[in-house]
């Protein structure tokens, strides 16, 4: 099993390095589809964190798709479907160039995913998508960490395609797709970093727009540009680190 039990980095490392290990345990069937996760206490004893943590791990846990919670029941494990056999790890993330190539392959499946939602979407997923996006604008506004929603937001395209297989790819690359949160530290946003969410925030509602208003061009073309835009970003970086 794994043990982060010794982890010191900072909270959003922590949860970080939390959502790692259970989801590692989900991967290897330790805890199989189903099967009930264990308390907020007992994750917080055998792990080390703070309740906060637990609950920001469990939050992105639900987010890719990983985990269900049933209100006055508990969370229990959902499982990865045949995405099963595919992951990126953690050791896999650690450069800008690393993260530069996760890039590359979410433009390859994330701008037909968008075209496909377009086509296939329902009045539910255009509400999800909104939902989403609402809850990434929220995070921004009050300056707290908007990784969440923002998977959120591309977890929902993917459901939108109506077409499990995008689900899980999207499922197993888990909240450490999006560049920030593998890149940037932690604490309040400084004003550069919120005008740039701010535009991100502005990508996102092109892309829904065109998914609302069933354009399979205009969601590929959307989707495409906010994913191009952020692999430019991280490779000037990239280029400014030589």
């Amino acid at each position: 099993m794994n043990d982060l039990a010794t982890v010191r980095r900072r909270p959003r490392g922590l949860a970080h390095d939390l959502v790692d290990g259970l989801s590692g345990r989900i991967r290897e069937g330790q805890l199989a589809p189903g099967e009930k996760l264990p308390t907020e206490a007992a994750i917080m004893e055998e792990f080390g964190v703070s309740r906060t943590v637990v609950r920001e791990a469990i939050s992105r846990l639900q987010a890719a798709g990983l985990v269900e919670t049933r209100h006055g029941v508990g969370t229990f494990v959902v499982g990865l479907g045949d995405g099963a056999a595919f992951r990126i790890s953690r050791e896999q993330l650690g450069t800008l160039q690393d993260v530069i190539a996760v890039l590359e392959l979410r433009i390859a499946v994330e701008t037909e995913a968008a075209a496909i939602a377009a086509v296939r979407r329902t009045p539910e997923h255009v509400a999800n998508l909104r939902t989403a996006l609402a809850a990434f604008i929220s995070a921004v506004e009050e300056g707290r960490d908007a990784v969440a929603p923002d998977f959120q937001f591309h977890l929902e395209v993917a459901r939108a395609t109506q077409n499990q297989h995008f689900v899980d790819l999207m499922a197993t690359l888990g909240g450490m797709m999006i560049p920030r949160a593998r890149l940037e530290p932690a604490g309040p946003p400084t004003p550069e970093r919120q005008a740039y969410l701010r535009r991100v925030n502005a990508e996102h509602e092109s892309i829904i727009d065109a998914i609302a208003q069933q354009d399979p061009e205009g969601a590929r073309a959307a989707m495409r540009t906010h994913l191009a835009n952020s692999r430019e970003r991280r490779r000037r970086l990239a280029a400014e680190a030589g």
